[in-house]
Order: C-alpha cells, then sequence, then structure tokens
C-alpha cells in the first residue's frame, strides 16, 4: 500500500497513523486512516465532515484500540460515484457493506464502531446487516432515519434545513453548492449551537477542501436522497418484521442540540435495537470535537466491556 496522505493537513492532524486506499466492489475505492493498537474500532463521520473530525479524540482511543478512521463513499477523499436509480449505491445498505469490506480487507472481522451524524446512520445499517462483525455500537447524535423523518415537525424543519434541500432531484443542489463550498461548510455548521469555535482551523480546512473535489457535492447529494427514500424503505422492512438491532448500543447526543429539542432518543432507539443506553452531553452536534474529554469518559469504559 502506498504510503501517501491525501493532504499535508490529514498528515499533521493525525500523526503516527498510515493512509489506505482500500477497493471495496464496483470500483469504489474507501479512504481510511489506520493507527493505534489493541481491539479494532471503526470511526464514521458525518455531513459536511470527513474523518479529521475525529482528530481530538484519536490520540486517547488510539492508546487502546486499534484505529479505522474511514471517509464515507462520497465524502472525503473516498471514492464518489454518480448515483443510480433510486439512489440504490447511496443507500445505507451499500454504503454499510464499503465499511464492512473495508474492515475485513484491513484484517478485522469483528469490531467496534463509533459513528457521527451520517455515519451513524450507516452504522446503524452496519449493525442491522451484519451482525456478527459488530461488537458494540456508539452512535453520536441522531436518532433513526424514519423516526426523524416521521415525527418531523416545524422546528426540526427549520434547524435540518439541509435534509430537505439536498434531496431535491439533481443538479439544483450540486449547483448551488459547488458555487461555493467553502462557505456552505462553514454557514451549514457555523449555524448550529456551538458556531464555528470549537473547530481547529485544520480541520475546517479539510472540510472545505473535500466537499470542493470533483463530484463530493453529487456524492453528499445522493447519501440524502437515499435516506429519503430507499433507506426509509429498508427501515420500514425492520419494522414490519420485527427485526431489531442486538448489537450494544450506546447512544450520545448534544443537550444543546436539535435532536434534544425534538426528539426523545432513548425512546426512539428502544424501538429499534435491543440492548441501549445513554444520555445528553455537554455540547452541540459536533461531539466529537465540541466535548472530546465528556466523549471519551462515556465511550471508553463502554468499549472496555466484554
Amino acid at each position: 500500500m502506498p504510503d501517501f496522505f491525501a493532504s499535508d493537513t490529514l498528515r499533521a492532524l493525525f500523526p503516527g497513523f498510515a493512509p489506505q486506499r482500500i477497493p471495496v466492489g464496483h470500483g469504489v475505492h474507501i479512504h481510511a486512516l489506520t493507527g493505534g493498537s489493541g481491539p479494532p474500532l471503526l470511526l464514521l463521520h458525518g455531513h459536511p465532515q470527513t474523518l479529521a473530525i475525529w482528530h481530538k479524540v484519536a490520540p486517547a482511543l488510539a492508546r487502546t484500540h486499534t484505529l479505522v478512521l474511514a471517509d464515507l463513499r462520497g465524502y472525503g477523499d473516498s471514492d464518489k460515484p454518480a448515483g443510480t436509480p433510486y439512489h440504490a449505491n447511496y443507500s445505507k445498505r451499500v454504503m454499510a457493506r464499503d465499511l464492512l469490506v473495508l474492515m475485513q480487507a484491513l484484517g478485522h472481522a469483528r469490531f467496534d464502531v463509533m459513528a457521527h451524524d451520517r455515519g451513524a446512520r450507516v452504522a446503524h445499517r452496519l449493525g442491522m446487516d451484519h451482525p456478527q462483525a459488530v461488537r458494540r455500537l456508539v452512535t453520536l447524535d441522531i436518532v433513526p432515519t424514519l423516526a426523524m423523518y416521521e415525527q418531523t415537525s416545524q422546528a426540526f424543519a427549520r434547524a435540518y434545513w439541509h435534509w430537505f434541500f439536498l434531496i431535491q432531484p439533481a443538479p439544483l443542489p450540486e449547483r448551488l453548492i459547488e458555487a461555493d463550498p467553502a462557505r456552505y461548510v462553514t454557514d451549514l455548521m457555523g449555524a448550529r449551537s456551538a458556531g464555528l469555535a470549537p473547530f481547529d482551523a485544520r480541520a475546517l480546512a479539510e472540510y472545505q477542501r473535500c466537499l470542493a473535489l470533483p463530484g463530493a457535492a453529487h456524492g453528499v447529494c445522493e447519501d440524502y436522497r437515499a435516506a429519503a427514500s430507499i433507506d426509509l424503505q429498508h427501515e420500514q422492512a425492520d419494522r414490519e418484521a420485527g427485526r431489531k438491532l442486538g448489537t450494544p448500543l450506546l447512544a450520545l447526543w448534544g443537550g444543546q442540540g436539535v435532536i434534544a429539542r425534538c426528539f426523545d432518543p432513548l425512546r426512539e432507539w428502544r424501538r429499534v435495537a435491543l440492548d441501549v443506553q445513554g444520555g445528553a452531553l455537554p455540547c452541540g452536534h459536533y461531539i466529537a470535537e465540541e466535548a472530546p474529554e465528556a466523549l471519551l469518559a462515556r465511550v471508553q469504559p463502554f468499549f472496555s466491556a466484554p
């Protein structure tokens, strides 16, 4: 595997980590960083971010775990294929399979997962479709996609306006994002409860660099289009069949964020999972960057459990 970093900034944010570019099928490659030692732990980011979100917690986690920090399909330095009919190749089922193949290629048949935002939706599907692979799961600041759409209120729609913008037919949202991707990142992220203050300038520059890459705007839109269509069908099918997530789940959310205001996270996760614990952390949406120490205090005991 060639020793390349997609940017000097990534190299600086993750000293001691090694870059990977793994084929996962159908011509798609997933970009990841690996480091640390111990049991394997997969870390997944959200929108409009990349694996760089983990730079504040990775050093501590790497002391006890072999970390795999992955860019989701359509994001970061992973491949960004054109969408297919019904947005099927950006379904969380397909994106979860990407990560299963990635982890298997790196020698990890069974692993823990911590995932934020969009990545947590992928992780939910990974645990549902491949329960043998996921030992323990942490979700950060989401409730299941179907519950969020079913319970959409005016307050939620105003705060998560991008959910309804990004699902518009191509190429309208792509064209508007591509007009100024850097401002899209700062306008979206800066409108949350903590503003832009929690973000390291280097990480913010990574998010802006990656959203400006060819195909990135289309990739993120296809992710959201799939969430509003085929992903809902998959979650509805689970509900109708009585299938529930059996993996032990720690659901954490920002006590100052939209999820806390608009939903009851533990209730919603207990509707779809058998073994759920969790609670609010003293921050907004971007937990790993706003409250890294509080996050570590909750997840390290959870992952150390047998």
